[in-house]
């Protein structure tokens, strides 16, 4: 029996207006952005005009002061009688911006939102506030725990939630909104099917056993997977709705000029939709899927796919499918050329190494880019996976297509891997057997693995400088082994020089330096070739050689100074004057759970694209003549996984940052336990550049930009270490189970960006507001990107401060393991991948330099300032030395 509860949220739906959300409207963001508030109020008035019964405003934008931009919003909807007659959403992620919300809005104001996520201290503090102010709020199912993404889950919270505001804070039930999480259903993962029906089962029962709540819930959410085809997104808006409603669910945030009427939409689209909704067949995502296109474009206008191709033989089908990316048919297209086939293993080598060998033309004759060519192995993959059983009930012993087996791993202590798995899927796409081992593979591991798979080569990969050492240890230990495999070289660290002088005296047999991903092909076949091998292992051999004479023949002391000489001609500073300017605080300062949406203005893309070796700088990119199209493609696809990673919550951001008091001693920087600056707390060791420099050019070192300590004055160092990757390893294993090194691809780089951006982002509020040094910076992205910015973060084991042992100290002063989630390997690597670690410099004078190449001088006394073994610090500091090591 249904209690009144219920009854009464039936039939009575209010609609919460998005668009007045910099987060969520493009325009009103520009508006407010460029401080056309005028312009901006027209986005609520449409809002309202359009059936908005409440208007959600946020402000939470990291190139605004979103304090004061969200009260002289307010202030200036009070003023007009045509928006202020509906109730005021204020919604931020910073509770000073609530509360600056809350002050200026007349009658009765909405919290968005409060949650368990903090504990229950945080959470009654600010229930308490909220109930001074008068105002009601919304309650995400949110707690310590995480997300709520199941019914139980969802209830749980909320109850507990309403208890604890209704029992202990004296909180109106009336005055509570519950939000239980609206997730993207029909998404291809089998534990997403449920999640419309989690919301509407659990606003059934929090509506039945929690009285006079109400619930609310972002409504566009559950159609994400969708984005593009409106028509099918409003389909399912209305469905979701028509349920939710009649569950109990009475608020919610829509467009409200977008909204299709339930009874309206076609009946074939409306069945399919249903069952993705309800959840009612296991194909309900396939059928959705199969008519999705028809419904494209206007709403309700039918918009017919180009299926032209599907009417050719299945050849030629295959073809198709492969050169343009498409999976829609591949099983059933795969199928039909097996009943053909005597064999399953024909189709491999017939049809689809047809196709594969199209997209190799394309891709050797530039007509096709890297992007492309990782879909069509996404392809490929899905084809070869569904034939496997069928290929294994026949299999012959000894019988083997491919062009030949490569084994590949990237070295033991680092854990990058994207370019490693981007040339894999390019080897694949030419019909070479991958074995791909993954990151952090020890030597011994590789070299076993080699000889039990009989793999015709190895490749070898690396992004920390590190692992240089690393790859000189395995082609030693290929050559202690007499083995004469070719060895390919490859990662953002090597060099055709590194390889030639350090790798390749270690090793008798064929090795090669390989650029990127467009020459592995070249490079495999030449070397696996009868005809080619002998020939083109000699020229790489000559060419190293010479390459080798003559970097052994520089005089490399010519170009040196003494470290006394490069210590007296140190960047100068005037300290007569200068006052440092002090932290907010000292210590360490956490940050967990990080809104990916507060990271998406501060991307970099144009690093994103030469991932996939797409050359150009964002966003000119995007209309190249060349790579234009392919680069427009990969940036949507981008965007639809971007928005997925935030709205469906797939990665967890960790951060912590911490500032000390500090003076420079020499080329270190001493930091103390507190203000007193009795105690030293930790030292931290900086390399001088030692080359010769022109007259009125310093051999500078990062300690020359903190206060001497001689001086008195007390100067200060910063912190820092943040990652974008918790969580990554779960959805990698899905893309993984499903063949699609696309998406695999894609988010791994997607997480280095979100990784880069987290940095950018935390170095601008120090600015503006831990260190608050620029409180009144105001750099657009683009100057952020140019660092036009004061003050630099320079990270151990990049130019300034190489020597990666550095990270040791730093993950020690910030508990960066327990604070951050962030692990260091042996060869100090950081875990997750996806991870930026440095440190902050904030004098207006302080810069970015390569420090370039040392002498022993220097190394001797960098190591007994460390307390390190001379040879140890030799081989961290290997790239840097102008001598050779013995």
């Amino acid at each position: 029996m249904e209690n009144e509860n219920t009854k009464r949220s039936r039939g009575i739906f209010i609609n919460i207006g998005e668009r007045t959300n910099v987060t969520g409207s493009a325009k009103f963001k520009r508006l407010i952005l460029n401080g056309e508030f005028d312009e901006a109020l027209e986005v609520a008035k449409q809002q309202v005009d359009a059936g908005a019964q409440i208007i959600d405003v946020n402000m939470d934008e990291a190139m605004l002061d979103s304090e004061k931009a969200m009260v002289k919003f307010l202030n200036l909807i009070a003023s007009e009688p045509e928006i202020s007659r509906v109730p005021i959403m204020v919604d931020s992620s910073k509770w000073s911006v609530i509360e600056a919300g809350l002050k200026c809005v007349q009658g009765k104001a909405i919290v968005n939102s409060i949650s368990l996520k903090e504990g229950e201290e945080k959470f009654i503090e600010q229930a308490k506030l909220i109930k001074r102010y008068g105002a009601a709020t919304v309650v995400m199912a949110f707690d310590e725990e995480g997300q709520a993404d199941t019914l139980e889950r969802k209830y749980e919270i909320c109850e507990r939630s309403y208890r604890i505001l209704v029992d202990k804070v004296g909180f109106l039930p009336e005055d509570i909104i519950f939000d239980p999480n609206v997730f993207a259903v029909a998404t291809g993962i089998e534990e997403h099917n449920n999640y419309g029906v989690d919301f509407i089962e659990a606003t059934r029962k929090i509506t039945s056993n929690l009285p006079h709540c109400h619930v609310s819930g972002g409504v566009s959410n559950v159609s994400f997977s969708f984005r593009g085809n409106n028509a099918v997104r409003e389909a399912m808006h209305s469905v979701f709705l028509y349920h939710a409603i009649q569950a109990g669910m009475d608020m919610g945030i829509v467009n409200a000029g977008m909204m299709t009427v339930y009874s309206e939409i076609p009946e074939e689209l409306r069945e399919r939709v249903e069952d993705v909704i309800l959840n009612r067949r296991d194909d309900a995502t396939d059928r959705l899927l199969d008519i999705a296109d028809k419904y494209k474009g206007v709403k309700g206008e039918e918009k017919k796919e180009d299926l032209e191709w599907r009417s050719g033989t299945v050849g030629e089908r295959l073809s198709h499918a492969l050169v343009k990316g498409i999976t829609t048919f591949i099983e059933e297209d795969t199928e039909e050329a097996r009943q053909k086939a005597e064999k399953p293993l024909q189709v491999i080598e017939g049809p689809l190494m047809d196709g594969m060998n199209i997209v190799g033309d394309l891709f050797g004759s530039g007509q096709m880019f890297l992007p492309q060519v990782v879909k069509s192995a996404r392809v490929m993959k899905q084809a070869v996976a569904y034939l496997l059983p069928f290929i294994e009930e026949e299999k012959v012993e000894g019988e083997n297509s491919s062009n030949g087996k490569i084994l590949m791993a990237t070295v033991k202590g680092d854990v990058h891997d994207i370019g490693k798995n981007i040339v894999g899927v390019v080897l694949q796409c030419n019909n070479y057997e991958v074995i791909d081992m993954g990151v952090m593979v020890p030597c011994e591991d590789i070299l076993a693995k080699a000889k039990e798979e009989k793999v015709d080569m190895i490749g070898l990969s690396g992004l920390i400088t590190p692992s240089l050492e690393e790859m000189c240890t395995v082609a030693s230990e290929m050559q202690r082994l007499d083995m004469d495999l070719p060895l390919l070289i490859g990662g953002a660290t090597t060099s055709k020089v590194h390889t030639a002088v350090k790798i390749a005296p270690n090793y008798k047999g064929p090795l090669v330096y390989v650029l990127d991903a467009s020459r592995a092909v070249g490079v495999a076949g030449q070397l696996l070739g009868e005809q080619t091998r002998k020939k083109f292992t000699a020229e790489i051999a000559k060419e190293y050689h010479d390459m080798r004479v003559k970097y052994e023949g520089r005089n490399k002391s010519d170009n040196q100074i003494s470290i006394n000489e490069a210590r007296e001609n140190k960047f100068k500073i005037d300290w007569n004057g200068y006052t440092p300017d002090k932290p907010t605080f000292t210590g360490l300062k956490t940050f967990s759970e990080y809104d990916f949406s507060d990271l998406v203005e501060t991307i970099d893309w144009t690093p994103f694209f030469r991932t996939w070796e797409l050359a150009g700088t964002y966003p000119r990119i995007l209309t190249d003549e060349v790579v234009g199209k392919s680069a427009t493609e990969l940036f949507n696809d981008a965007q639809v996984m971007l928005q997925k990673i935030i709205d469906e919550k797939w990665l967890r951001a960790k951060a912590v940052i911490g500032f000390w008091p500090a003076n420079s001693v020499g080329d270190d920087v001493v930091l103390y336990e507190d203000e007193n600056r009795t105690e030293i707390l930790d030292t931290v060791h900086f390399l001088r550049q030692q080359m010769k420099k022109r007259s009125g050019k310093a051999n500078m070192c990062l300690a020359d930009f903190v206060a001497p300590k001689e001086t008195g004055i007390q100067d200060y160092l910063g912190g820092f270490a943040v990652t974008a990757g918790i969580g990554i390893e779960e959805k990698l294993e899905l893309f993984k189970g499903e063949h699609d090194d696309y998406n695999d691809i894609l988010l791994k780089a997607l997480a280095d960006r979100f990784a880069e951006s987290f940095a950018e982002h935390l170095h601008l509020r120090v600015r503006k507001e831990f260190w608050g040094y620029a409180p009144e910076e105001t750099f657009n992205n683009e100057a952020l990107i140019k660092e036009k910015y004061r003050g630099i973060r320079p990270a151990p084991g990049y130019p300034a401060c190489p020597d990666h042992t550095e990270k040791e100290g730093l993950f020690t002063l910030l508990n960066a393991r327990q604070n951050a989630g962030i692990e260091l390997t042996d060869s100090m690597a950081m875990l997750p991948a996806s991870s930026v670690s440095g440190y902050y410099f904030a004098h207006p004078e302080s810069q970015y330099f390569g420090l370039g190449k040392i002498s022993k001088d220097q190394v001797e006394d960098y190591a007994n300032r460390k307390g390190m073994d001379l040879r140890l610090a030799e081989r961290w500091l290997s790239p840097n030395l102008a001598y050779e090591r013995r």
